[in-house]
């Protein structure tokens, strides 16, 4: 491979130069990200003590990535490097200054997951309870019955947003205009059958309230637009789209004035996390969900010590020291 500058040999600084001189000129990327990407290949040049690019090996790069992480660099910022080097590294192999990229398959280390938020039994109870209220003397609009049936039905039994705007009220065969429901209530029994991640269907208990919120709806709701059986209706009279869901319900929570943004998700983690308050059983939560791994619902356990914690905090005498 010839190269695509004059000089193969060319001195370190030239050929970063000319990399930033060329995200300027033909990517058109802004001064702060070019000068971002400068200081990581000056930290590069720092790290590795001034050797040339062409004697760096994967092993390098791997020792290099391992050395931020344990300066305690966080792996977002280790990861923004690496890309800026993988970057770089492979402008020099289409210039023909390196035979092969040594970043190629050196990763950051992996960030630590985050705790899911999840409302507070009360906040919870009292977001899903006051939606649908009419005012002293007026009738409930069929919007408000329809918000509050849907928001019921996301705290009682888990689902995913995407799996609430796909349910139907009853189930409904594939025809020639609509495919087979995916989901569906079945209020005799007092369950609702949906399909999650991997085409998976589960059937999931619903709760007496979700169950009073659902009827208030289904003896106001019209029949929907499109010929469908779906459950939840937009303005139009189609089936509503997770995006609605997620906006009617951040409306809500700001006019009931809850203290954090709440969506559909943050539901189904206070569900999840209600439920191994009250119930301690992992498994049955893992099956309600539909994780395929235990792995993912364990994540609750950490917010069930959360909550233990700080009953702790606030019950016991000698908890804090005065």
């Amino acid at each position: 491979m010839t190269s695509n500058l004059d000089d193969v040999g060319r001195a370190k600084d030239d050929w970063a130069d000319a990399w930033l001189a060329q995200l300027r000129t033909l990517r058109q990327l802004s001064s702060h990200t070019t000068a971002a990407y400068a200081r990581d290949l000056r930290q590069l040049a720092t790290l590795t003590a001034g050797r040339d690019w062409q004697q760096l090996g994967q092993t390098d790069l791997r020792r290099l990535a391992a050395t931020l992480h344990a300066q305690e660099l966080e792996p977002r910022s280790i990861a923004r490097k690496l890309s800026c080097w993988r970057g770089f590294f492979d402008w020099l192999v289409e210039q023909g200054v390196l035979p092969a990229n040594p970043v190629t398959g050196v990763r950051a280390p992996k960030r630590p997951r985050g705790l899911p938020r999840a409302l507070s039994v009360d906040d919870a109870v009292q977001l899903v309870s006051g939606a649908g209220r009419p005012q002293p003397g007026a009738a409930p609009e069929p919007a408000a019955l329809c918000d509050r049936a849907m928001f019921e039905l996301l705290y009682s039994s888990g689902l995913r947003v995407s799996e609430l705007a796909g349910m139907d009220l009853h189930y409904r065969k594939a025809d020639a205009t609509l495919p087979a429901s995916l989901g569906w209530l079945n209020l005799a029994q007092g369950e609702a059958v949906v399909t999650g991640k991997g085409n998976k269907m589960r059937t999931v208990p619903v709760g007496s309230a979700a169950l009073a919120a659902l009827a208030a709806w289904i003896a106001v709701r019209p029949a929907p637009a499109d010929g469908s059986a779906a459950l939840f209706l937009n303005t139009q009279g189609r089936r509503v789209s997770p995006r609605v869901v997620q906006q009617r319900l951040r409306a809500h929570a700001l006019a009931s004035g809850m203290p954090v943004h709440v969506h559909p998700h943050m539901l189904r983690h206070s569900f999840a996390s209600h439920v191994l308050q009250s119930s301690g059983d992992l498994r049955a939560v893992q099956d309600m969900l539909g994780h395929a791994s235990i792995s993912s619902t364990q994540v609750y356990t950490a917010l069930d010590f959360q909550h233990l914690a700080a009953v702790y905090d606030q019950a016991h005498p000698r908890a804090k020291i005065k």
